[in-house]
């Protein structure tokens, strides 16, 4: 988004240019540079990045309940010489997955780990397959994995995951995904009457530098993405073009 902005003011700056309007071809060329140096330089992913990822613990609060439920969103595959594979930002959520069901498991309780995640890069396989692959190698026996395969956004990760809780039904739910994925996810979540506990699975930070680094726009273009998700959801639904809110009770309310 932000190399999109910037390469807009740059034609822009052109146009005002050819057409000899050299005050205004210069303002827009300043603010182009400043957005550059804001984004490259780190201010503005960190300004960016605070507002979706603070108050998102690592950890679970409390005990364990007697069932428990472990929601692991996807965060795609990559292709590999032998076959697809999770995407870089996906291992983070899975180890925190696998770690927090070690742990209820060893609390002794009862516990699933949900995989969602379909095949929207056409990979030829789906994001939870792939992950549950990568679970079983960390411990996690197949009688504890349920797979939702079917989503391709993080609006149906949310959707399709319910009839699966549902027929589960445990006391207590996890959400584990990237900490500037939670806000969004909570929220479309929370639409389909599931109130999940969130726990992040990586935290990310922008590199404060004198010089721009991709690292740093790439970071304000996730961010973005997010702000926008959440924006859109607001926007559908004042048009009506998200379905209806599940009315019904909620989940873990339901089975306390």
């Amino acid at each position: 988004m932000i190399s999109i902005t910037l390469a807009v003011l740059l034609l822009l700056a052109l146009w005002l240019a050819l057409a000899a309007r050299r005050r205004a071809c210069a303002g827009v060329l300043v603010a182009a540079l400043a957005l550059w140096l804001a984004a490259g330089c780190g201010p503005l992913a960190s300004w960016l990045l605070e507002g979706l990822q603070s108050g998102y613990a690592g950890a679970v609060q409390g005990t364990w309940a007697e069932r428990n439920a472990i929601v692991l969103l996807g965060a795609g595959t990559v292709r590999t010489p032998s076959g697809p594979e999770p995407e870089l930002f996906a291992y983070g959520r899975i180890a925190r997955a696998a770690a927090l069901y070690h742990d209820c498991k060893a609390a002794g309780r009862d516990c699933k780990l949900l995989a969602s995640g379909g095949d929207p890069q056409h990979h030829g396989i789906a994001e939870a397959v792939s992950y549950a692959a990568l679970l079983r190698r960390l411990g996690v026996p197949d009688a504890d994995l349920l797979l939702e395969t079917r989503s391709n956004s993080t609006w149906q990760n949310a959707q399709f995951s319910r009839p699966l809780l549902l027929a589960y039904a445990p006391r207590r739910v996890l959400l584990v995904t990237s900490g500037i994925h939670l806000r969004r996810s909570l929220l479309y979540f929370a639409h389909f009457a599931l109130r999940p506990e969130p726990v992040r699975g990586d935290y990310v930070r922008a590199v404060p530098s004198w010089l721009p680094l991709a690292w740093n726009v790439a970071l304000c273009d996730a961010a973005l993405h997010e702000y926008v998700g959440i924006a859109r959801y607001y926007v559908y639904n004042a048009m009506g073009w998200n379905v209806p809110p599940v009315a019904g009770p909620g989940l873990p309310a339901e089975a306390r």
